[in-house]
């Protein structure tokens, strides 16, 4: 994707200098009215901590000052220098994300109040669901992007928490280039990591990239384990210097023995037993595998133009059985019955989309416009069964092999089929070089089924979702104050479509999402940015049964609203920091609950910190240090009140003139004991990780 910024600059822009890593292997091309000074959306091998171009909730890449929403970017050295593996780890440590925990792979994300529940891999959509594990591994990465708030122009349909846009890694290098990783950790977790990329043909004009990773081990927890497999594999071919296509495929498998959090006491309060203590059984298994294949083809006109047309297609399936405390913990930190959960889950989706963007002319202003279409289905299935086990059970001294493994016998099978269409639109119209006004359309079409088979009987219970014609605006408008800070401004919505029906029968209107941002965005010293927003969002139209009736009305409202700080990028060369601080406050805007919060699970205060300083001269030349600061104010669940906390994390690693990279790490230092997770009073509340040592070793080549 060649990167592209709002008019009226008028440059001629020459390829071999437009990306750090450059998209076409030959052939300098005229691109038209591009303004850009060496920019380039990858982050790999950046050596930064912020990025000049992201694509999140767009269709084209910009600079963040050109977006009205707050976003935030994970570049590939945030990711190196702390060691993430998983998706929810970067994310903990993302301004304004809350993670409510669970297994590697299986945690909940969460921004403003709401769960995301689609993920995007290089710009494509894919429902998700953390219960069963699909979220990829980092390996596969360059970088990943966050939109907060909603963003329904270019889907439609979703929670309104906002986006988060994985740029897959690309095939870019021509000469041999790679590396590989090996690392453990305290707990008992290993992981190996390979990546290679080279040249296929001798102008260059095919690349190839292959990468693999292998994690297993033991977690803090008292009969939990975590093991994944990640295999990537991708190709970029110039056909033409003005057309490129791209393909590429990946296969993650997750084996794991899973943990569903500790019990309370009867009245609410939290168990402070040891930190390692567990409600699992020998028999807790959970496995899935996620086989995903995008494709991509784009072709660049002479005027600057462009027409893409990319395609997803994912494959998922998740078995899994484990028990849990099936009710709160005694006085004496008893539990009398345990409960377990066996599913058979199997998923097929698949994306289209197809848009073009044109730079034009109207009476002195300069304008883009972004015309497409887009399709996506899925279609799921899955098998449930559920039983419980009574007797007694001792936290302090568990014995996870005192209960046979139950005879999983499937009672319910769910069927949702889902399709949608959008047409859509966004016009960007520069009367000025410092003013842009930001205006865009959806159209949706959405239908759904949802059929429960009731196994024993046969019996069939049908729930319908359709959606006609479904509009979703969006507007916005950007001022450059100066030539390094951007006003901004915008209004966004999104809908979930509903299956409950009112008095007469007929659906209900959907559940919609609609934001008012207003904000700031600027590029200081060396390369630091700076954000601060202020936000409002509010949802309408939530069902509420009518009491004594089997109809619905839509009229319970909900609102989130607060204001954020950022700052990302480099304070001097050599120094880098990502830091930002949330305040949220969520309530409920009428009915009976009017004025209570309504996202508890929400702390109102955020403040996470990250940073690292490489020594460049003297003896300690070629050594790093960092390290990440997170603290939460306190949150709460069903009456289950979580206390405030903080975290500290150090590391330090020492960079060899072989290009072998030494790391070393300290997390929660201070062996903070905390809750990073209520739920009930009998499962979902998960305590933080203990002090962690970890340790790795990168050849890069």
């Amino acid at each position: 994707m060649i990167p592209r910024t709002c008019m009226p600059a008028k440059v001629a822009l020459l390829l071999s200098t437009a990306l750090s890593t450059p998209v076409f292997a030959q052939d300098d091309v005229y691109l038209g009215e591009i303004a850009f000074d060496g920019a380039s959306y990858e982050t790999e091998g950046s050596n930064s901590y912020t990025t000049d171009l992201i694509s999140v909730g767009e269709k084209a890449t910009m600079t963040p000052r050109e977006v009205p929403q707050s976003t935030w970017v994970v570049t590939r050295k945030v990711i190196e220098d702390a060691g993430y593996t998983a998706l929810e780890e970067a994310l903990a440590d993302t301004p304004g994300i809350m993670i409510l925990n669970n297994d590697t792979g299986r945690s909940s994300i969460f921004s403003r109040g709401y769960e995301f529940d689609y993920l995007y891999f290089d710009g494509l959509p894919a429902p998700v669901s953390s219960i069963y594990g699909t979220q990829p591994d980092l390996s596969i990465v360059d970088h990943v992007e966050v939109l907060k708030g909603p963003a329904g122009l270019f889907i439609g349909t979703g929670e309104p928490a906002g986006s988060i846009n994985m740029r897959l890694k690309q095939a870019t290098s021509k000469e041999l280039k790679g590396y590989g990783t090996i690392s453990a950790d305290s707990n008992g977790q290993a992981r190996a990591e390979v990546d290679v990329s080279r040249a296929l043909n001798a102008d260059g004009t095919l690349r190839g990239r292959f990468v693999a990773a292998y994690g297993a081990g033991d977690g803090f927890i008292d009969e939990t384990e975590n093991a994944v497999t990640s295999l990537y594999g991708t190709l970029a071919w110039d056909v033409t210097p003005d057309t490129r296509l791209t393909f590429s495929l990946s296969h993650m498998e997750r084996d794991i023995a899973p943990f569903n959090g500790l019990p309370t006491y009867a009245d609410n309060s939290l168990i402070w037993t040891d930190v390692d203590a567990t409600t699992a059984m020998d028999w807790n298994e959970f496995d899935n595998a996620t086989t995903d294949a995008v494709v991509a083809a784009e072709h660049f006109f002479d005027n600057g133009g462009r027409v893409k047309f990319s395609l997803r297609n994912s494959h998922q399936e998740a078995n899994f059985l484990y028990a849990y405390a099936g009710t709160n913990a005694a006085e004496d930190n008893t539990v009398s019955r345990l409960a377990w959960l066996a599913r058979d889950f199997e998923q097929d989706s698949l994306a289209l989309d197809l848009h073009t963007e044109l730079p034009f002319m109207l009476g002195g202003w300069d304008g883009v416009a972004i015309v497409g279409a887009d399709w996506q289905k899925t279609d799921n299935t899955m098998y449930q069964a559920r039983g419980t086990i009574s007797g007694s059970w001792d936290l302090d001294d568990w014995d996870s092999s005192s209960v046979a493994r139950p005879d999983v016998d499937y009672s319910t099978k769910t069927r949702t089929e889902t399709d949608s269409t959008g047409l859509y639109s966004q016009l960007r119209l520069s009367p000025t070089e410092a003013l842009t006004f930001i205006g865009g359309a959806r159209l949706s079409w959405y239908e759904g089924t949802v059929d429960t088979t009731t196994l024993s009987s046969g019996a069939v219970a049908t729930e319908e979702y359709d959606v006609q014609a479904q509009l979703t605006p969006f507007g916005g408008l950007t001022y450059d104050l100066t030539p390094n800070i951007t006003l901004y401004a915008s209004y966004s919505e999104i809908f979930i479509p509903q299956s409950e029906v009112d008095k007469g029968g007929d659906l209900l209107d959907p559940v919609e999402g609609q934001q008012v941002e207003i904000g700031v965005k600027a590029r200081l010293a060396y390369g630091l940015d700076v954000s601060a927003a202020i936000f409002d969002l509010r949802e309408v139209n939530r069902p509420v049964q009518v009491i004594g009736e089997d109809y619905y009305v839509a009229e319970e409202e909900v609102s989130s609203s607060g204001f954020e700080l950022g700052v990302a990028g480099e304070v001097t060369e050599n120094i880098h920091l990502a830091a930002g601080y949330t305040y949220t406050w969520t309530e409920y805007l009428n009915g009976e609950s009017e004025g209570e919060n309504f996202s508890t699970y929400t702390p109102e205060h955020m403040v996470k910190l990250s940073g690292s300083y490489d020594v460049q001269e003297g003896a300690l030349a070629g050594w790093s240090f960092g390290g990440q600061v997170t603290w939460m104010s306190e949150f709460s669940s069903r009456g289950i009140e979580a206390p405030s906390y903080g975290t500290v994390d150090l590391m330090t690693s020492k960079s060899f003139d072989n290009g072998l990279v030494l790391r070393a790490g300290v997390d929660n230092v201070f062996d903070e004991e905390y809750y990073a997770r209520v739920g009930s009073t009998s499962v979902f509340n998960f305590r933080g990780e203990p002090r962690t040592f970890n340790v790795s070793l990168t050849k890069s080549f």
